[in-house]
């Protein structure tokens, strides 16, 4: 059993243990309060605006093709039994591309022929009835009207022989169609028929890229279509050479769109230069007036709330972030193009934009104030 001056010392103990605890829960309550009040203040990496500019750019890929394309085609019908090209193949005038069966014209050219010889025979039958007709009226023998006969009769076989010239001229010049020939210096880029084929007269058979100039051709939806005219100066650079940049010129603006891609064809003629080849995939690049001048950011300072397109800002003052509406005119290479809701010298925070909230605190180190809105970012 324990004494009562055993149990009179073991009760300041534990009033002193109680004491202890008590200042300890207290102490830790001070302790959470302060750590919930204690501010956040996150560091982003912002571009400020810079002027706006009063132009942007415009490109469009197309493909070098030579300004002159033959589609060269026999101008009689047949079944091709050669085709002395292949693509790739350079040719000059008179060069044989291909041929087809020619033995029904050139049996043509036999009966041409036989017909010629049977005028001439009745040329020569009518001179003779002539000539007999003059001499039986000049001795009074016969009438007037019997030598008149002779003439007309005369007349007559030398047009039969004259039809029958032309006729076999004719199958001589069906002969030679036979023949596909190259009428200009080219090479060739497309065969469109082979041996063993029928085709029409016309049909196109071998395609011929005429030496000279070159042009690039690009397809321009039609919002864009009125930034070009015939005679606009742009930029041709290509994916073959990097280094290779060359003024080129609008020549030609198709006057209709495309029935399947709603998409204007665009000639640009490009300076001779043996670099650039048949082929070759080239970029096109127009400047164009702005009409509403633009701000560029990065892509990376894009943010959505609401289905709406929109950018953090930093207020300077009080270094906290706010939600800003914007209106983009186009997606660049470089970043955004924005024509509303932003003004030179704004702040926009350039990355990071999932972890802003309105009136968040943060933190801007003071070489980021003049970064130039160049679709550029701090690091």
């Amino acid at each position: 059993m324990f004494s009562l001056k055993t149990l009179s010392h073991r009760m300041p103990s534990v009033a002193s243990l109680v004491l202890v605890s008590a200042i300890g829960i207290g102490l830790s309550a001070c302790s959470e309060e302060k750590a919930e009040v204690k501010e956040v203040i996150r560091p982003v990496k912002v571009v400020e605006i810079a002027r706006a500019g009063d132009t942007r750019k415009l490109d469009y890929s197309g493909s070098v093709k030579a300004r002159t394309e033959m589609n060269l085609g026999f101008r009689v019908a047949g079944k091709i039994t050669e085709r002395l090209v292949d693509i790739g193949n350079r040719v000059t005038p008179g060069d044989a591309l291909a041929r087809i069966d020619a033995t029904d014209y050139q049996l043509a050219v036999k009966t041409a022929e036989a017909n010629l010889a049977a005028a001439e025979r009745g040329v020569e039958t009518a001179d003779l009835a002539n000539k007999r007709a003059e001499q039986l009226f000049d001795k009074s023998v016969a009438p007037k009207s019997q030598l008149e006969q002779a003439a007309l009769s005369h007349d007559q076989a030398i047009s039969q022989r004259d039809a029958a010239l032309s006729a076999l001229d004719q199958a001589k010049n069906q002969v030679s169609y036979t023949d596909l020939k190259a009428g200009q210096n080219g090479i060739v880029t497309a065969i469109n028929a082979d041996v063993g084929q029928v085709v029409g007269s016309g049909t196109p058979v071998v395609t011929v890229a005429v030496d000279g100039e070159k042009e690039v051709q690009i397809a321009v939806p039609e919002n864009d279509i009125a930034e070009f005219k015939p005679g606009k100066t742009v930029k041709a650079s290509f994916w073959a050479d990097d280094k290779l940049v060359l003024d080129g010129k609008v020549r030609e603006v198709s006057g209709s769109a495309d029935q399947q891609s709603r998409t204007f064809a665009v000639r640009v003629s490009l300076p001779n230069d043996p670099r650039v080849l048949l082929g070759m995939t080239a970029t096109i690049e127009a400047d164009i007036s702005n009409g509403n001048s633009y701000v560029s950011i990065p892509l990376s300072a894009l943010a959505e709330k609401d289905g709406k397109q929109m950018v953090w800002t930093v207020d300077r003052d009080t270094a906290t972030v706010h939600g800003r509406d914007i209106k983009i005119a186009d997606f660049t290479g470089d970043g955004v193009h924005v024509t509303q809701g932003l003004d030179t010298g704004d702040l926009v925070v350039a990355a990071g934009t999932q972890f802003m909230s309105e009136n968040l605190k943060v933190k801007v180190p003071d070489q980021q104030s003049a970064l130039a809105a160049t679709g550029q970012t701090v690091r």
